[in-house]
């Protein structure tokens, strides 16, 4: 019988750069390439009226797994699309095909290492092998100048271990990809309606409109650094609130792992080399770097960074669970206009500027009084959860 592997995509849409995927194709003789669609994940967050994923993630995500799918069938192959618990559609299908081991990308972050770990000893009990491949990050978690029991709590400690004592891993090549047998199903991406959600309208008064999949993610690391060549000014216009090209809009790819933080660092010594080295191509790595911090404070901390005290143990005393208070701010309607508009934004097109985060989120949860509402900060950050098509648990919950 043929070698055969599952991959289990998760948060790595991505042909380039992926260790997992390269690996699976180069240990495999038959290699099934597998995402499934979690109704869980669309499930609503108790407390507040919104669903886990709202329709503008599933926007992006159900672009990027088309794009996914359509590169793998260019090359041959093609996506294996699943609905339902990870856990019994991997064993299911492992059963049916005669796996003997399923890769993936290994998480950080407290839910999704419990499937891990279900899955394993799931698997397990079918003598299948579950190999998980560290790629959330621009530093490998092997390569850290400590152990993450012991990551600096301040920023700066991070960075500057990191910048003195790692390097960043060169990108991975595309694998060469293998047909999967005939007979398989490949089965259907789901649809807003059997997610009982309704599909968006990106509002034309979008900053950019942002489309998923690795295809768009790599023309944007292109067009913004070679075609518009707007890397040079960067750290002077990084915190502005509307335009394509004042940040560099990397990010909902990064969180959806169209794009590799490695790609992006690699373009940009290339581009130090080729054109100009400046404060300004120092400083998108320096973005990169506080998104491998809070992965890495994510993994060290656990469930902490889900809860009100968070890892520093704060009272929480003084937040109040108003829910009238927080439907204002969510829906845009607190009075305070900068404010709103940020939300309406958001609500619009599940993006917002960095600043304008930061504002927004000042508002609901600040406990030093008016216009400070004070209210409960969990629910403000399951909010941006639900809505912003960069999401991802580390940066969204650590910030």
């Amino acid at each position: 019988m043929k070698k055969t592997i599952i991959y289990w995509f998760r948060n790595d849409l991505r042909l380039h750069d992926n260790e997992g995927l390269y690996r699976a194709y180069d240990d495999a003789e038959i290699m099934l390439p597998v995402f499934v669609v979690d109704p869980r994940s669309v499930a609503p967050i108790p407390g507040i009226d919104a669903p886990k994923a709202g329709p503008h993630r599933i926007r992006f995500l159900l672009e990027s797994l088309h794009d996914l799918r359509e590169s793998l069938r260019k090359r041959g192959s093609d996506l294996l699309i699943r609905l339902g618990d990870p856990v019994e559609e991997l064993a299911k299908l492992a059963r049916e095909q005669g796996v003997t081991a399923v890769y993936a990308g290994q998480e950080a972050t407290t839910e999704e290492i419990d499937l891990e770990q279900q899955l394993a000893k799931r698997l397990k009990a079918d003598h299948v092998d579950l190999r998980l491949f560290w790629m959330l990050s621009l530093y490998h978690i092997d390569d850290l100048p400590f152990d993450v029991s012991e990551l600096p709590d301040a920023y700066r400690d991070f960075r500057r271990g990191c910048e003195k004592e790692a390097h960043v891993r060169q990108v991975l090549p595309e694998p060469t990809i293998s047909p999967i047998p005939n007979g398989i199903t490949a089965g259907k991406l789901p649809t807003y309606t059997s997610l009982g959600m309704t599909k968006p309208n990106v509002d034309k008064r979008a900053a950019i409109k942002f489309t998923g999949g690795e295809t768009e993610a790599l023309a944007r690391l292109h067009d913004y650094i070679w075609e518009r060549d707007q890397l040079r000014n960067y750290k002077y216009t990084r915190n502005q609130l509307l335009g394509d090209d004042y940040s560099s809009k990397f990010s909902p790819w990064l969180a959806n792992g169209c794009l590799s933080p490695r790609q992006v660092y690699w373009e940009v010594k290339r581009y130090e080399t080729e054109r100009v080295k400046n404060v300004s191509t120092y400083w998108l790595v320096f973005e990169l770097i506080w998104r491998d911090y809070f992965r890495f404070q994510a993994a060290k901390q656990g469930t902490l960074i889900f809860q009100a005290k968070g890892p520093r143990q704060v009272a929480v005393a003084g937040w109040t669970k108003n829910k009238a208070l927080f439907s204002a701010w969510a829906a845009g309607q607190t009075g305070i206009p900068f404010v709103d508009a940020g939300m309406r934004e958001l609500n619009a097109t599940g993006y917002l500027s960095n600043r304008a985060r930061q504002n927004v989120a000042s508002l609901l949860i600040n406990r030093d009084g008016k216009p400070d509402l004070s209210v409960w900060w969990p629910w403000g950050a399951a909010y941006m959860e639900s809505l912003l098509i960069d999401y991802d648990p580390a940066s969204n919950w650590g910030n």
